[in-house]
């Protein structure tokens, strides 16, 4: 069953973005995944978030698909790098078949 990445990314420092945007697109494909969205052009419908975050939206095979990215060797410098320069909010939401 397919699951989906739903990220909140405040950027505090972008110096890691370059290495990332470059590497992490292949070790998402080599997982099964597919960027659905990544962008900070939203319009909030409902709520109250933080307007300055980019939003991403990763659809995996499964479950299973999306765990073993974020564990992944080539992933973790990244994961790191990203998480050190922001605030981050990183949900995995099973889909429905």
């Amino acid at each position: 069953m397919k699951a989906y990445s739903v990220l909140e990314v405040t950027i505090n420092d972008d110096s890691w973005i370059p290495a990332y945007m470059e590497s992490v697109g292949e070790i998402v494909l080599k997982y099964g995944g597919t960027y659905l969205a990544n962008s900070n052009d939203y319009e909030f419908l409902e709520g109250k978030g933080n307007q300055d975050a980019v939003r991403v939206i990763i659809e995996w095979p499964s479950v299973a698909s999306a765990k073993l990215f974020m564990t992944a060797p080539a992933y973790l410098p990244h994961l790191h790098a990203r998480q050190a320069g922001t605030i981050s909010n990183h949900f995995l939401i099973e889909g429905k078949a």
